[in-house]
């Protein structure tokens, strides 16, 4: 495959939309026996959630062509090994590994079984059988805090983060942007769980940045606890929250403002297709809004529409590539300026690891 294929190439590559690739692999007969790793369970919302709604999208694209095992709550770490592995061992052609804590363990695995294809989900590392793919999630947050800036009476929101990696941290920062381009004063407090999964703690938090004068609430973590506690507060405090990898409507049906949602079975359907026709090839794919990764849903029609034609305007833009959220100038939350000129490169925004005016909090180890 050429150095020169763009992002959107390489995902319409894997989707089997554009024409044939190298060939790296043969062809594989079908049955396809896919696997995919959770690290939290599947419930009926959240990030291991969406992944198993791709899954199933896969399934009805392909048929009898393929068969699947899902396996959730698995930790970071050792017991992804032995997971990743165990599926190698009993046969499956092609594994989705989907938390970011996989990575080393899926290097480890398929260089143990390298006929085996796999696929990382959020990773920066590739291999002759292992690919990475992950989406511009920072696109619909930025929309997501224009949304909540127009909602917060105090220009205050609270952000429940998982782990600091760059992924996170690029979330909060967009989130943060999206509020200033509306209010040019709001702030952002974020309250850091170094876990992706734990109702108890996510609630707690939530419950914090409340009682720091925050009246609207979105997460990075994987369950429902931050959408319900919003929804306990709402009748309370007025607490509005944005939903982010599901519409958390269920959890949340007076306080949720909208849904910053992501979607993988186009993605991986085209993945299995490719493995199956003999065309796959580790080619790092980043998707976002034009290639209908990540979408902004559920807006609630109780907005002003001035507020929503803004947001839509905004969205577009930024489909379409006019509109850049990472744009200067960019200062950080120290004061230091951060870009001047121009708008950050994937490079830079793939290892960022500091946040923006307007964001009470810090990177931790930064």
């Amino acid at each position: 495959m050429s150095k020169n294929l763009t992002r959107r190439d390489a995902l319409l590559f894997a989707a089997g939309l554009c024409g044939p690739i190298v060939r790296v692999f043969a062809q594989t007969a079908p049955p396809l026996r896919v696997a995919f790793v959770y690290v939290s369970p599947i419930g009926d919302v959240g990030w291991s959630h969406q992944h198993d709604l791709g899954r199933r999208e896969m399934e009805r694209a392909l048929g009898d062509k393929v068969r699947t095992t899902a396996v959730e709550s698995v930790a970071e770490g050792a017991d992804s090994e032995r997971v990743i592995r165990d599926l190698a061992r009993e046969g499956h052609g092609l594994i989705f590994a989907t938390s970011f804590g996989y990575l080393e363990p899926t290097l480890r695995v398929a260089a143990e079984f390298p006929a085996i294809r796999f696929e990382h989900a959020g990773g920066y590392k590739t291999a002759l059988n292992v690919n990475t793919y992950n989406a511009r999630y920072y696109e619909g947050r930025y929309l997501a805090g224009m949304l909540a800036a127009a909602a917060s009476r105090p220009g205050i929101a609270g952000y429940v983060a998982g782990f600091p990696v760059p992924e996170v941290v690029q979330g909060i920062n967009a989130f943060a942007l999206g509020m200033r381009a509306v209010d040019p004063k709001a702030v952002v407090r974020v309250l850091w769980l170094n876990t992706w999964f734990d109702p108890a703690r996510e609630a707690e938090a939530a419950l914090a940045l409340v009682n720091q004068g925050a009246d609207v609430l979105t997460n990075h973590s994987a369950s429902a606890a931050v959408a319900e506690a919003a929804q306990k507060q709402f009748s309370v405090k007025g607490v509005r929250f944005v939903g982010y990898q599901s519409d958390m409507r269920a959890h949340a049906p007076d306080a949720q403002l909208a849904a910053v949602t992501h979607h993988w079975g186009r993605y991986y359907g085209g993945v299995a297709r490719a493995v199956l026709e003999g065309r796959w090839t580790p080619q790092p794919v980043w998707g976002g809004l034009r290639e209908g990764m990540v979408a902004l849903e559920a807006i609630d029609p109780k907005l002003p529409a001035a507020v929503r034609a803004s947001v839509e305007a905004r969205r577009q833009a930024i489909a379409d590539g006019r509109f850049k959220p990472f744009a200067a100038p960019l200062v950080d939350n120290r004061g230091r300026q951060r870009l001047a000129a121009g708008a950050l490169d994937d490079a830079a925004i793939q290892r960022m690891d500091w946040l923006v005016d307007g964001v009470v909090g810090a990177v931790p180890g930064s």
